[in-house]
């Protein structure tokens, strides 16, 4: 039988107690009604523990419905909150905070996305951090942005790297130049990675793993190389086809 938990029982029990024992529930369906409960019928009183919760959920569909419910809260009151979140040592408090802080949307909030968030040694917290700080920063404060995320190409996996160059690409042309320079650093990572972003920068319809694998190919052989390379691959299929013809 599906465990139930009301949160809008009339016995007398705080609001808050009910959503926290809805919300500590061991069936993530019983957790995610009471997210969403929490967020149609918006109470300020419940505005801590849904963030502490935000912190320790496992399942990533609570997690998302409790930003939404913290999104239908005051942001007068919500914000501060989330603010002081940014500085928890749980990562996952960290992350949650900046994803609810993307969904709110409030531009004041730029000012809190440090250079300590954007090079966050925990990775779903600095992805996070890049995709919130692009979507905030004023325009006059986006260059600053692209020299801090340049320090981060070449970091993690494919996955991670996508992230980085996606959120870079939303800058748009001001990110060229840190592309061009990180291309001929001394870090292959990072100079393949940067390659990739410029790629992706001039065509957004290519699939990054092509883009990091021709960059990769272009720094192994040399530009000539790679041209020639080409060239000749060209000259093969021609043939092939004029063979095919006849």
């Amino acid at each position: 039988m599906q465990e139930v938990v009301p949160i809008n029982a009339t016995d007398g029990t705080p609001r808050s107690a009910r959503v926290t024992d809805a919300l500590g529930a061991r069936d993530s369906s019983v957790r995610l009604q009471a997210a969403m409960a929490a967020g149609s019928d918006p109470d300020p009183g419940v505005l801590e523990t849904l963030v502490e919760r935000c912190a320790v959920e496992p399942d990533f569909f609570v997690r998302d419905m409790l930003s939404w419910a913290l999104t239908r809260l005051p942001p007068e009151t919500t914000l501060p909150r989330l603010r002081r979140e940014l500085g928890s040592e749980r990562p996952t408090a960290r992350s949650q905070a900046l994803h609810t802080l993307s969904k709110i949307g409030d531009r004041s909030a730029w000012a809190w996305i440090t250079a300590a968030l954007l090079h966050d040694a925990d990775d779903e917290v600095a992805r996070t951090a890049w995709r919130v700080a692009v979507a905030l920063a004023p325009e006059g404060s986006r260059k600053g942005l692209v020299d801090e995320l340049v320090t981060e190409l070449g970091r993690g996996d494919r996955d991670l790297q996508r992230s980085l160059s996606r959120a870079l690409v939303e800058l748009g042309d001001v990110i060229e130049p840190a592309l061009e320079k990180a291309a001929a650093g001394p870090d292959p990572a990072a100079a393949a990675h940067a390659r990739a972003t410029g790629v992706l920068l001039r065509d957004p319809e290519t699939a990054f793993n092509a883009a990091i694998d021709e960059a990769k190919r272009v720094l192994a052989l040399g530009p000539e190389r790679t041209a020639a390379t080409g060239a000749t691959k060209a000259a093969e299929g021609a043939g092939a086809a004029e063979a095919a013809d006849c």
